[in-house]
């Protein structure tokens, strides 16, 4: 029997299974999204420092994208992911205020499968919109536990958001989504399901657990980054980091891989592993020049580092087993793919941008053109083929034998420079209008797909003397509130006429207590004088493994202000004081405008 012939048969046989789930019903899926976890922070892509048994056994029974790209950073490539479209379509431009938000028209994968029987959630980082209809709430998906923010300040028992509400979270943060995920799928186990999971980690702050730190604390990690040859660019050189820095990133990774385990072992327990497709991913390269098999770029890089990405799918039983596809592949192909394997009948409206990788993942040897993966972040793009990269300032390099992209050869391909040279700016002429006009979608308030609507410091600009606790605003708050003339506001729309009860989340020293705030929008006002002082210290230093550059937190509290009449528009909301008692008004964390 020749080999041909015998791939082809194999290949039949794994269809076969395929039609045989159909008496089980549609399939479950289940994608595993990491926050900053390079390429090389997995044993199965070669990293001798650290053990991931379980992400390398799913690799070992499913299909490997060896070479998969995603954006190279968080919410673009969340957005990627949700729609099957580049993000720049998407209203996708920023990782905060309000440049991580979908556009409404959007739809999302959850959107699809929804309207599909599935039962969707989402437990993790968010990223793509706070308020509705941005919310995940409003884009989908009937169970939302996690954060919306682009980082969290802390990972033990913290203050999160469970379908617009407020709750305290238990224990360490990937654990306890973990623990919500694994109810879902008990719940929801004789239903289809899709189940997005977004851990946060191993973003900064790098905060784990001891029995994973205890395990790298002590030890020299015999594998490092490498120094670039191009120290003009800006995300090349050495680890410009501790090494703890490195170290706590692949214990939050064997982390992962324990509550990875537990997932797979509750499928199996419930004898849905093989109706269940798993996928697993990061969302950018290493957030560190930690090792990551060569390459140049880490996070914020359109290089190949920051840019390529683990990822693997895996279908007991219906897919081959132990398989690697080298040709490239990218975040928006995971949509069209996965409607092409559960055989749903929804189809998007918007044309996807992304191809399904079917044939890849059941077929050897196939016709497979080649096409440009565009990789672009704040003003730097670069193309990817399948053998070159033209990277932002148009250097070509072979990248099979030069990851690291230090050899030029722009002139030796001449041809191949030329094609890909015009291609880079037709998708720039072509794409990059979309995000060049000016943002004029404001924070919405009231919108009836959810009662809540949260409104952060985040998203606030400040005016006089007021200030960020931190320059990275996703998690941080306002302070030295010093000036009783400085306010804070938001370019805001109320979705509907509407009664809305307020309440601030704040903190004060005792000497303020007397003082009074105000919030207003359009003609309507609230005001209300704080009798409460709360003045915990910042925390979370405590618990970091190496020094964060974002903002420490602190607890704050809720100052309920009464109720305000909305009109359905347009505005500035406003939060200012009326008067200050003592040496600062308040630190800001947070509005929660509740509808009544």
């Amino acid at each position: 029997m020749n080999k041909t012939f015998l791939l082809l048969l194999i290949s039949l046989l794994f269809i076969s299974c395929k039609s045989n789930t159909d008496s089980k019903g549609p399939p479950n899926i289940i994608l595993i999204l990491t926050d900053d976890q390079g390429w090389g922070d997995l044993g199965f892509n070669g990293n001798k420092d650290l053990q991931t048994p379980n992400i390398d056994k799913i690799a070992e029974s499913g299909v490997k994208f060896d070479r998969f790209f995603v954006s190279p950073v968080c919410s673009p490539t969340r957005a990627e992911i949700l729609t099957g479209r580049h993000h720049v379509r998407t209203g996708v431009y920023d990782v905060s205020l309000g440049g991580e938000r979908i556009n409404i028209n959007e739809e999302t994968m959850a959107d699809l499968f929804k309207s599909s029987g599935y039962k969707t959630a989402v437990y993790g980082k968010w990223h793509n919109g706070m308020q509705a209809p941005y919310h995940p709430n409003s884009r989908g998906f009937d169970e939302f536990y996690g954060f919306c923010s682009g980082h969290w300040g802390n990972y033990f028992n913290p203050v999160l958001e469970k379908n617009g509400e407020l709750v305290k979270g238990s224990g360490f943060i990937t654990d306890d989504l973990t623990n919500h995920g694994i109810e879902f799928i008990k719940k929801n186990k004789d239903n289809p399901f899709l189940l997005y999971m977004p851990f946060n980690t191993p973003h900064s702050p790098m905060q784990v657990p001891d029995k994973y730190w205890d395990r790298f604390k002590n030890i020299d990690l015999t594998q490092k980054g490498t120094l670039s040859k191009t120290p003009d660019d800006k995300y090349s050189g050495i680890n410009n980091k501790d090494e703890n820095h490195s170290k706590a990133a692949l214990a939050m990774s064997e982390n992962i891989d324990w509550n990875v385990g537990r997932i797979i072992k509750t499928l199996k327990s419930l004898k849905i592993f093989e109706n269940t497709i798993i996928i697993y991913l990061s969302d950018n390269g290493p957030n560190g020049h930690r090792w990551n098999g060569g390459m140049k770029g880490i996070k914020g890089s359109t290089d190949e580092g920051g840019t390529r990405s683990p990822m693997i799918i895996s279908w007991k039983g219906n897919i081959p087993e132990g398989k690697q596809v080298n040709k490239i592949a990218s975040a928006i192909d995971l949509l069209p793919t996965l409607i092409d394997l559960t055989g749903i009948k929804s189809k998007p409206n918007n044309k996807l941008d992304g191809l399904s990788l079917r044939q890849l993942i059941y077929q050897e040897d196939i016709s497979w053109p080649d096409r440009y993966i565009y990789s672009y972040w704040r003003g730097e793009l670069s193309l990817r083929s399948q053998e070159f990269r033209l990277d932002n300032k148009n250097r070509l390099y072979k990248m099979k034998e030069d990851p690291n992209q230090l050899k030029n050869v722009s002139t030796s391909y001449k041809e191949t420079f030329d094609v890909m040279t015009e291609a880079k700016i037709k998708w720039e002429n072509e794409l990059l209008i979309n995000i060049k006009t000016k943002d004029k979608r404001a924070f919405m308030i009231g919108h009836p797909d959810l009662k809540n609507t949260q409104i952060p410091a985040r998203d606030a600009k400040s005016n006089g003397l007021i200030k960020r606790s931190n320059y990275y605003p996703n998690c941080s708050y306002m302070t030295n509130w010093v000036n009783i003339d400085d306010f804070i506001t938001w370019d805001a729309e109320v979705a509907e006429d509407g009664k809305f009860e307020v309440i601030v989340y704040y903190t004060c020293a005792k000497d303020a207590l007397g003082s009074e705030i105000e919030l207003s929008f359009s003609d309507s006002n609230i005001s209300k004088r704080i009798t409460k002082f709360h003045n915990p210290k910042e925390y979370g230093r405590e618990n970091d493994r190496s020094q964060r550059i974002e903002s420490y937190v602190k607890d704050f509290i809720p100052l309920k202000m009464g109720t305000i009449d909305l009109k359905k528009g347009k505005g500035t909301l406003m939060l200012k004081g009326l008067k200050m008692a003592g040496k600062e008004l308040i630190d800001f964390r947070l509005l929660m405008l509740k509808r009544i």
